[in-house]
């Protein structure tokens, strides 16, 4: 005896799939919201503010003062980006010191220059 298959209606097959995908998206979101209300690592809820209690008391600060700008360079490179560039080849393990950061390329990035390099090869 030979088995057929039930439908060959890719549409058919299409809403039957997504059905299903659909259904195990919508247990799998009851299954972690029960999950977060059994959690054991949850830390417990504080009581609410008894009326026995001391009210809390506004107490008038002082204006803090406004933060000094930050100096504009107007060439090179900013000392904030040295920094980030500074951690970020320490990150990579280099224990050295980082002695001059400069701009290679003023013309756009180097995947524009080389896709304007493989395109001249091409024609």
């Amino acid at each position: 005896m030979e088995h057929s298959p039930v439908t060959t209606n890719p549409l058919i097959i299409m809403m039957i799939n997504m059905t299903v995908v659909f259904i195990v998206l919508v247990s799998l979101m009851f299954l972690i919201k029960l999950i977060h209300m059994v959690d054991p690592t949850k830390e417990p809820e504080k009581p609410a503010q008894s009326d026995e209690e001391e009210p809390l008391v506004a107490v008038k600060s002082e204006p803090l003062p406004a933060p000094e700008p930050t100096p504009v360079v107007e060439q090179g490179v900013s000392p904030e980006i040295i920094a980030a560039i500074s951690a970020a080849i320490s990150a990579y393990g280099f224990a050295g010191q980082v002695k001059a950061v400069r701009i290679i390329n003023h013309e756009g990035t180097p995947w524009r220059a080389s896709a304007k390099f493989n395109n001249l090869q091409r024609k």
